[in-house]
């Protein structure tokens, strides 16, 4: 049984000019112990896909389909279930842990407040636990007694890590955890989330625009472009060999460490992503893509097998000319 299903999820701003549709039929699984990297570029829905899956999204937003988390629909849950899940099932490492942090609490305060909401432990069992916690993501436990502006960049996205890790949830959502860090710092923070996932035994969706970061940390990969899931499959096949011109398009984006070609000729994408309100017809990459044909823009194709098991898939007219009989 999967931890995590996904079934059709589609998710809509209200605004003015209408609706705006940020993730459109979004349907993936995830199984108890696996990690799944999302990526794509901003404004591809990743971020709102992920914060739907905890209805973390403002009231503004409209979201459709169906979310299982242990086979219970969080969509359908009333606030008091919803409240006992967050934390407690899944937990959230949020973007920009400066931000995600309260300024003005300590960090002990801020650490324990999940274990205490939900009943897991005592006032005196809570501030062990912190000071566990702290030095398992390798920060001293007299940080404890600290505010978040005391701290690094590094230090902030521990203490979030710590938080996340809490109530022992069997699923962690991290949103761009190191985005705002340098690339010495990322990386240890990346060995630290690696080591604890597979301490604690539980399972990962990690977002990032980075998919060599994403390829080292996570099982399977998602892509998705324009609010749809345009590629999915093993994280080494997406990788090393993308089906879809839009994941090799962000392949090629990140240059090459000492290869002076890729550095002076990055292979990026041009143009922007299409506009949620007036998206085009067909493929919504089409009027990006170097490879669109003229049947590109006439229907949307669905996710097609790219490999003979199935496991990888991309939404793509010439995979399925490729693998059709």
């Amino acid at each position: 049984m999967s931890l995590l299903e996904l079934r059709d999820v589609a998710v809509s701003y209200r605004i003015p000019a209408g609706e705006v549709p940020a993730v459109r039929g979004v349907s993936l699984s995830l199984a108890p112990g696996e990690a799944l990297g999302l990526a794509g570029e901003s404004g591809s829905g990743k971020s709102t896909l992920a914060m739907a899956l905890l209805r973390l999204l403002p009231r503004d937003a409209e979201v459709t389909g169906e979310i299982l988390l242990d086979g219970e629909d969080v969509l359908a849950m009333k606030w008091g279930r919803l409240r006992a899940v967050r934390w407690a099932s899944a937990s959230m490492v949020f973007q920009g842990a400066q931000h995600a942090l309260n300024p003005v609490r300590r960090i002990e305060d801020q650490i324990a407040e999940p274990m205490l909401v939900h009943g897991l432990a005592t006032p005196a069992e809570a501030k062990r636990r912190v000071a566990e916690l702290l030095e398992q993501v390798g920060l001293p436990a007299w940080r404890a007694r600290g505010y978040s502006h005391e701290l690094s960049g590094g230090q902030r996205q521990r203490v979030m890590i710590a938080m996340a890790l809490a109530c022992s949830p069997r699923l962690i959502i991290a949103d761009e955890p190191t985005t705002a860090l340098d690339v010495m710092i990322q990386a240890q923070v990346l060995q630290l989330m690696r080591s604890l996932i597979a301490e604690h035994e539980v399972s990962l969706i990690m977002i990032s625009h980075d998919l060599s970061v994403l390829a080292s940390m996570c099982d399977r990969l998602a892509i998705m472009y324009a609010g749809r899931i345009v590629e999915s499959g093993p994280a080494h096949e997406v990788f090393a060999g993308a089906s879809h011109p839009y994941s090799r398009a962000l392949a090629a984006a990140f240059p090459t460490v000492g290869d002076p070609a890729s550095r002076l000729a990055p292979q990026g994408l041009g143009g922007d992503p299409p506009d949620p309100l007036h998206l085009p017809t067909g493929c919504s990459f089409h009027p990006r893509c170097p490879v669109a044909g003229p049947d590109c823009a006439s229907a949307e194709v669905e996710l097609w097998p790219a490999n003979p098991s199935g496991s990888h898939t991309a939404a793509c007219v010439n995979v399925r000319s490729e693998v059709a009989p």
